[in-house]
């Protein structure tokens, strides 16, 4: 028995300070990509989506960062807190990366409906609801169970959970159903060249489902979990600081060119700045970017 207790107490240790190093790590390479979006690329309604996209990830990688910090150094548990800011990050990055995946597979499949109904400012006020409906879907459950440190309510507490799991199951499955929808589209029915942000598209929605889902796993049946898995909680943790920590190798990978050494700033620009297509040709929702 002691020696399992040993085991745990080593595994634990090791997830915590691979936690530490991966936030830290996805901290430092979401920087570049917050620089970029924020104030050298005009804001289009593609990558006004990254950009909310990017403020999520970093907001979650330093939640994390910063409870993981303090639970090296006090040795103590993890507060309910960290739980409930870190899943808000988490649910609003859902959504904004379900959103951005929709509307690149709509804007390739039918592109001239897309540029013709579409108002100018659909992007942002969609991410301002996004943000809106992730503070929702899970300050008002963490508050009916007492996660907030007030008196827990058993019934209201089940039904706000409810709830938000289906909100957040669903933004799983848009990212998710978008992004099939978006490979099969290109890879089978489009003659035209693969559209832009295709791979952040596609990559972004498989590495959802490994290391995604089980934070979300998690924050729907904690109780459950920590009584039968207590490892699950930081391996989930883990897992979801990898998923927000990779977007900017994403960024990189897209945007670099084979057999050229070029500065990180260009590589990035190249990989989130959106193509500015004629509205009957290569798809897309034909409004230019370039430096401001």
């Amino acid at each position: 028995m002691l020696r399992l207790l040993g085991l745990w107490r080593t595994f634990q240790t090791v997830l915590l300070y691979l936690t530490l190093a991966v936030g830290l790590g996805g901290l430092l390479c979401q920087a570049p990509v917050l620089w970029n979006l924020g104030l050298r690329l005009r804001k289009g309604p593609l990558n006004m989506y990254l950009l909310h996209l990017a403020v999520a990830d970093t907001l979650f990688l330093a939640c994390q960062l910063g409870f993981s910090m303090a639970q090296a150094a006090l040795g103590s548990a993890s507060d309910p807190l960290h739980l409930v800011v870190s899943c808000l990050w988490f649910a609003a990055g859902l959504w904004l990366l379900a959103a951005f995946a929709t509307e690149r597979c709509v804007s390739d499949i039918v592109p001239s409906c897309c540029a013709r109904c579409r108002p100018r400012h659909t992007s942002a006020a969609l991410c301002a609801l996004l943000w809106a409906l992730a503070l929702l879907a899970v300050l008002l459950p963490a508050n009916a169970c007492g996660l907030l440190g007030r008196r827990a309510r058993p019934l209201a507490c089940l039904r706000l959970h409810a709830a938000g799991i289906a909100w957040l199951a669903s933004a799983a499955c848009v990212a998710c159903g978008a992004g099939l929808a978006l490979f099969i589209w290109v890879a089978c029915c489009s003659g035209r060249p693969r559209p832009q942000f295709y791979g952040i598209v596609l990559a972004s929605t498989l590495l959802l489902l490994p290391c995604g889902l089980p934070y979300l796993l998690y924050w729907s049946l904690r109780p459950v979990l920590d009584l039968l898995l207590p490892p699950f909680r930081p391996l989930a943790s883990l897992l979801a600081c990898v998923c927000s920590s990779s977007r900017p190798l994403m960024y990189f990978v897209v945007g670099r060119r084979p057999g050229k050494r070029e500065p990180l700033a260009v590589v990035l620009r190249r990989a989130l700045e959106e193509a500015a297509p004629a509205l009957g040709g290569a798809g897309g929702l034909g409004l230019p970017l370039g430096r401001m």
